[in-house]
């Protein structure tokens, strides 16, 4: 029985998933043919007669294909071929008509649940120093689609059999966006750091690096901001971000984090700072969103996650910043599957956004399409919903990660992967700290990323 209610669950997640993405009523059975798919008051169905047990399994290792969309007369929103992840080959031609149905030998549905419930993931102990499951273990990034929404490519092609079994039927137009956030790790380089601390960091200036002026303007810097000189302080270039963004018509998000669970990794501030509420209040009365940013051990504990949101509104509403919807992302995007998921569910967030990797810009979820989450543990439809991250600033600059070159080399990078998701109509999420843009360089870079 448990067995036929997480079916049942999945389906109806399936028939949601279609109706977010394409518009109209959708029903979804099992059938001795596959799976199959109907549209309420239309005649005729689709079906999927090829489903893949791979796409159940927490596997990176499964075998992948290409298939030709165009010599079949599709066309694939981002050329051929086009990857199909589960199986070593496919049945070709790979749709067709039969009677009043269409047929597609290729589990679509399946690929769809398989990348979105982040199955692969589930249960994983192969884990990185900070406990994530690293892009290099992913059969994305084993089979070179990481970089390709890849389940975008394929509901476009199902967009396309639709239309052909119901071509009176309006499908749902998608809009391309860029959407920016920011994590606020650390606000102030210098507002919060000790008269201790800033001797020991001019001693090693002095004495390990041998560089006298930079010891010297660090600690002037240091004076300066302590006196009340925020403006001096090098990271904080919040004015200067939401300068940049109101240039472009565009809203972003700021993630505090609102807790302390790891002394070294977690801020050095606190949300009842008046430096901090002024940073809020400010963000707020320019028209930019308040995020919650989990403290690092938060990502398995429901009483912190809890407790953290609760004080984020507590000191959101003194300072009267109202908010129809609340969000956030992971602090260094930690992440357990689907133990996470259901925790930040469960505290009451409308969605998360940190579902991208910290080693590897790319397609995560193999999406850039806002989704609604499902537990496959449980079977649960989540009320809480996904936007994956596309590109993070230190995944592409950090010498342990991509190590792009800080110039052109990373504008064009990035510049491909949105334009991958203006070509499928999603959203190309951009993570920039706001302590990542204290150079020149960093600045242009950032500013070519809104062009």
């Amino acid at each position: 029985m448990q067995f036929e209610r997480k079916n049942l669950e999945l389906l109806k997640w399936l028939e949601l998933i279609c109706a977010e993405r394409f518009g109209n009523l959708w029903n979804l059975e099992f059938s001795d043919q596959g799976m199959v798919l109907s549209l309420d008051g239309e005649k005729g169905c689709i079906v999927f007669d090829s489903l893949v047990l791979g796409f159940s399994e927490n596997r990176s290792d499964s075998p992948c294909t290409l298939w030709d969309a165009k010599a079949e007369g599709w066309v694939p929103i981002l050329g051929s071929p086009l990857p199909s992840p589960g199986v070593n080959s496919l049945e070709l031609p790979l749709i067709e008509k039969r009677n009043n149905e269409h047929v597609i030998h290729y589990d679509i549905l399946g690929l769809t649940y398989w990348m979105f419930a982040r199955i692969e993931e589930i249960e994983r102990t192969d884990l990185d120093r900070h406990g994530r499951f690293a892009a290099n273990l992913s059969n994305a990034y084993l089979h070179n689609y990481l970089e390709r929404p890849v389940v975008d490519e394929w509901l476009d092609i199902l967009r396309q059999v639709i239309l052909q079994q119901w071509p009176e039927i309006k499908i749902k137009n998608h809009r391309f966006e860029i959407e920016l956030s920011h994590d606020v790790d650390r606000p102030f380089r210098y507002l919060y750091v000790s008269r201790a601390n800033i001797v020991r960091q001019v001693f090693g200036d002095f004495v390990k690096r041998r560089n006298i002026s930079v010891g010297f303007k660090r600690y002037i810097t240091w004076n300066a901001v302590r006196s009340g000189e925020l403006r001096l302080d090098p990271f904080n270039t919040f004015d200067w971000i939401m300068d940049q963004l109101e240039r472009f018509s565009i809203s972003s998000t700021f993630n505090f984090i609102c807790g302390r669970t790891e002394n070294v990794l977690d801020a050095d501030y606190d949300l009842e700072n008046l430096e901090i509420r002024k940073l809020l209040k400010n963000i707020h009365s320019r028209g930019h969103k308040i995020g919650l940013h989990p403290s690092y051990n938060a990502y398995q504990k429901q009483d912190t996650v809890n407790q953290e949101f609760k004080l984020l509104k507590r000191i959101c509403m003194s300072e009267e910043i109202e908010q129809e919807e609340w969000g956030g992302r992971m602090h260094y995007l930690r992440w357990k599957q689907p133990l996470t998921m259901c925790i930040l569910n469960d505290a009451g967030l409308n969605y998360d956004a940190s579902l991208g990797y910290a080693d590897h810009a790319g397609f995560r979820c193999g999406t850039c399409h806002e989704y609604t989450m499902f537990d496959a543990v449980n079977g649960e439809i989540m009320s809480l919903k996904q936007r994956p991250l596309v590109v993070m600033d230190s995944s592409i600059f950090d010498h342990n990660y991509m190590n792009l070159e800080l110039g052109q080399e990373a504008v064009e990078y990035c510049r491909q992967l949105a334009l991958n998701c203006r070509k499928v109509g999603g959203k190309f999420t951009l993570l920039w700290h706001n302590s990542s843009l204290e150079t020149c360089i960093q600045r242009n870079i950032f500013e070519a990323m809104l062009n």
